[in-house]
């Protein structure tokens, strides 16, 4: 019974909470970015475009609550922080690639459809 369709719908499924997760606006991109190697804020700020580093680090720490990033600070002079994925964050990788192929495949079509719609 936990596992069946209709249970995503409920508030306290666990299902509906993953979802809720990685559906928030900046998740996917931050895990997609970690995917690729460890990052500092700094250079996950410059290569997520339009995310403001307050914004970052908010997702930063969500995605850490959850058990999806670790936060490595390194006791250097200036101290350094790193994040990476988790390997439950890396179990992420394949549909977030899946999702992205989809959207380079199909984010034209979104954006012609809105502009139609918009005449």
């Amino acid at each position: 019974m936990h596992n069946a369709p209709g249970q995503v719908f409920l508030a306290d499924c666990p299902t509906r909470l993953a979802v809720e997760i990685i559906a928030e606006k900046w998740a996917v991109i931050v895990l997609f970015a970690l995917s690729l190697e460890p990052q500092r804020p700094s250079d996950l700020a410059e290569l997520i475009g339009g995310i403001s580093r307050k914004v970052l680090t908010q997702t930063l720490r969500r995605l850490q609550a959850y058990g999806l990033v670790e936060r490595h600070a390194y006791a250097e002079a200036p101290p350094r922080v790193e994040y990476s994925l988790t390997k439950l964050g890396g179990t992420l990788v394949e549909p977030i690639k899946v999702l992205t192929d989809w959207a380079r495949d199909n984010g034209e079509a979104i954006v012609d459809f809105q502009e139609k719609k918009q005449r």
